[in-house]
């Protein structure tokens, strides 16, 4: 039980047990109103299999699918992050990932420009 013990409180110190492929993502220009999709990939690097909390978007414009339950060590699997493009313009949105035992979070970055649906449409009708 000791030895438990200790591995936890050494893991809960250490840094972020899931090595992403990337963290940030841009998906340049899209058109309003049609959502964006963008998958995040990563593997357990650690030792031990881990549980991810949560991942939370910063508004309800962002929504995050993750895995639940156990990751096994050694094992790849996605976090799906999907931005519903309704206001026009620039946008930065984060998501930020909690892995359990572990004190800093993850954060997922997605950002591109919304532009008006028609505008790329237009082809001289």
């Amino acid at each position: 039980m000791v030895a438990v013990l200790a591995i936890s409180t050494v893991f809960a110190q250490s840094k972020t047990p899931l090595e992403f492929k990337e963290i940030k993502h841009s998906f340049g220009k899209i058109k309003q109103n049609i959502p964006a999709t963008y998958v995040f990939s990563f593997k357990n690097t650690s030792s031990t299999p881990v549980v991810i909390e949560s991942a939370t978007a910063q508004c309800g414009c962002t929504t995050p699918e993750y895995p639940k339950g156990v990751i096994p060590k050694g094992a790849t699997n996605t976090i799906k992050v999907t931005y519903n493009a309704a206001a026009m313009g620039a946008f930065t949105k984060q998501v930020t990932v909690k892995v359990a035992k572990v004190a800093e979070p993850i954060v997922l970055t997605i950002d591109g420009e919304v532009v008006d649906a028609a505008a790329k449409d237009k082809t001289g009708k």
